[in-house]
């Protein structure tokens, strides 16, 4: 099997995706990972203990004024080796398949990924900043940087 094709039990679009708007790209993330080695989330690449680099463009760099070592921010990124196809999927951790809005599968019709990390510490300067650990592969193109903030982003009781 390859690595793109479907299981049994999976659904794909039937046409190709019409791309409606474009994303800007922020900058990249840099990480250990290649496409063969890649945690599957976040607490795997923790357990790796492997931490990991944002790199900011210059042109964005202004717009770290105010983050720091210690805080939590919620890193969206562009997981551009994901098909966008399937809608239906059967991952290899369950028996049964489930829809892909059901599922945190990098294969989806808008490929965003999402992780909060930690920062280690940041070089406004160079617009570089250390993170505790990413679930994404070297050159995973950044969409946007957002801060955690525990108490708007939790579900309501």
């Amino acid at each position: 099997m390859s690595r793109f094709e479907a299981r049994k039990g999976e659904l794909s679009l039937d046409s190709e995706i019409v791309f409606h708007e474009r994303v800007t790209f922020i900058g990249e993330i840099e990480s250990p990972w290649s496409l063969d080695d890649c945690p599957k989330n976040l607490r795997q690449a923790r357990e790796c203990g492997a931490p990991a680099r944002v790199h900011v463009a210059q042109d964005f760099r202004p717009a770290l004024e105010g983050i720091a070592a210690g805080d939590a921010l919620v890193l969206l990124y562009w997981m551009s080796h994901a098909p966008r196809n399937l809608l239906r999927q059967v991952p290899r951790h369950r028996t049964e398949g489930t829809g892909t809005f059901n599922l945190r599968s990098p294969v989806r019709p808008n490929p965003i990924g999402m992780g909060v990390v930690r920062v280690l510490g940041i070089d406004m300067a160079s617009g570089i900043i250390e993170i505790d650990a990413i679930d994404a592969v070297d050159g995973t193109p950044l969409i946007d940087i957002k801060p955690h903030m525990p108490r708007a982003d939790t579900v309501p009781e």
